[in-house]
């Protein structure tokens, strides 16, 4: 895992009268968030962090500001957001739109309502579609003149999307009723400020809250106006259609996150999980702890402790653990030296926070224990077909998003993306071979430790997955 795909800061706007914004991108969750401050007055807020806070405090630190509000774009379903770890170190008031309580005490902005932290002023417009509480916080900076800088549009408005409003966050509100809300708020409230204004969203590229998610981090509402496809000019119900249609298959933690993120939960603990002998972590595991093995899928297709399910911790880690693993349920890592505390921070960022140690030695342990050990079947696009011919009744799955299956899948695959297989399973016959394959690899080594953790006896992924299957 490089740093920058860990986790970067980058300033949105640089020498722009009193105001101080800085944007966190978190990689590995394609997450977004904000330090908006007035240099005038020494005031600042944070918007959406994480709930690993240290970087948001030094530089906070480092630009003279106190943080006193930490407001929330609303709740979030991807990740475990750091209101509470923000409010517990400076004392901050934590701050939402209009919307479902809170078991903590927080205070509800409510439509065009200013927080006012000097000469910079900041705007809160109910934005509802993706959730009802949802709002964005348009930036001014009267110091360098009355138009606004920039608008923090949360999940609402994306750079080449929307925020999706089919997610089950909302309970009691349909995805159609959220889409319509959606629709009057990109319309009328985003879509009327000036061209030139900054539009920094809570996601980017690889989030599974929208389907069509730019790499990009910054843009404007006049390249929005112009590129955007649900901005465009279109009816209602044509825009209620769109939005809706080809969304990747949410991870099963999602609602557990939107439901603690509502919740006076314990703050994050960043220390490093204990070691772990082999008989401690096999009889975690029959206890019904989970063996995550965060090698990459080379490593783990050479030699894994029989059960153990691999999530590189080189991909989009948390969240594909969060798609596999059950909320709540007890983990142990298996990982290269010195990354188990890296894994698990990661795994606490969607609220995973049950890892309850990690396999010392892992190597030396699998070099002994070789009875322990089973290795994983990676098959080239060759050696697929000559399966296919040898055995048979191959049961051949994709595991890829809806969108992505969309221009095409290998004749006779049944489709479960990997974010419903979990649940899915039993629509699987645990007795035939069986290969899972998604566009690269990454994902069916995932899938393919699953099933096999859960009985399947004869289960193999494709190397380099249906891009390698369809090549010429």
């Amino acid at each position: 895992m490089t740093a920058s795909m860990e986790r970067t800061r980058t300033p949105a706007v640089a020498g722009s009268g009193q105001l101080v914004l800085h944007q966190y991108e978190l990689g590995c969750l394609s997450q977004l968030s904000y330090l908006v401050g007035d240099r005038s007055t020494g005031t600042a807020v944070i918007v959406d962090p994480r709930r690993d806070i240290a970087e948001y405090l030094a530089d906070a630190e480092a630009e003279g500001l106190t943080i006193t509000w930490v407001i929330q774009t609303h709740f979030h379903a991807d990740f475990l957001s750091g209101h509470l770890e923000m409010a517990e170190a400076t004392g901050a008031t934590i701050v939402y739109g209009q919307g479902p309580e809170t078991e903590f005490e927080s205070y509800r902005v409510t439509d065009g309502e200013i927080i006012d932290l000097g000469v910079v002023k900041i705007e809160a417009r109910a934005t509802p579609g993706h959730t009802p509480e949802s709002v964005s916080l348009v930036i001014t900076d009267t110091s360098a003149g009355p138009d606004p800088v920039a608008v923090l549009t949360g999940d609402t408005l994306f750079i080449g999307d929307v925020g999706r409003p089919d997610l089950l966050a909302s309970v009691g509100v349909t995805a159609d009723e959220l889409a319509n809300m959606l629709y009057d708020s990109l319309r009328n409230k985003l879509m009327t400020l000036p061209d030139d204004t900054l539009v920094l969203p809570a996601h980017g590229a690889g989030s599974a809250c929208g389907k069509n998610l730019s790499t990009e981090t910054v843009s404007t509402i006049g390249v929005q106006r112009a590129t955007n496809y649900a901005v465009a000019d279109m009816s209602r119900e044509k825009f209620v259609e769109v939005v809706t249609e080809g969304q990747p298959s949410a991870p099963e933690y999602f609602v557990f996150n939107a439901m603690l993120n509502r919740a006076d939960r314990s703050l994050v603990n960043e220390h490093r999980p204990p070691a772990m002998d082999l008989d401690a972590v096999l009889a975690a595991a029959a206890d019904g702890a989970a063996i995550v093995d965060t090698r990459d899928s080379v490593a783990f297709a050479t030699g894994h402790l029989r059960g153990a399910i691999n999530v590189g911790l080189d991909g989009r880690f948390a969240e594909y653990v969060g798609s596999v693993v059950s909320p709540g349920t007890p983990i142990v890592l298996v990982s290269y030296p010195g990354t188990d505390a890296e894994g698990a921070m990661r795994l606490s960022r969607i609220g995973f926070d049950k890892v309850v140690g990690y396999l010392a030695d892992a190597d030396d342990v699998l070099a002994l224990r070789p009875d322990l050990v089973v290795r994983g079947s990676r098959l080239s696009k060759a050696e697929l077909d000559e399966r296919g011919t040898a055995v048979g009744d191959i049961q051949l799955v994709d595991i890829r998003n809806p969108g992505e299956v969309a221009a095409g899948m290998l004749d006779g695959a049944v489709h479960i993306p990997l974010a419903e297989l979990n649940r899915r399973i039993d629509e699987l016959d645990a007795t035939r071979p069986t290969v899972v394959y998604c566009a690269g690899g990454y994902r069916s080594s995932i899938a393919a430790s699953l099933l096999r953790s859960r009985g399947f006896t004869d289960v193999s992924d494709i190397l380099g997955g249906y891009g390698a299957c369809t090549l010429s």
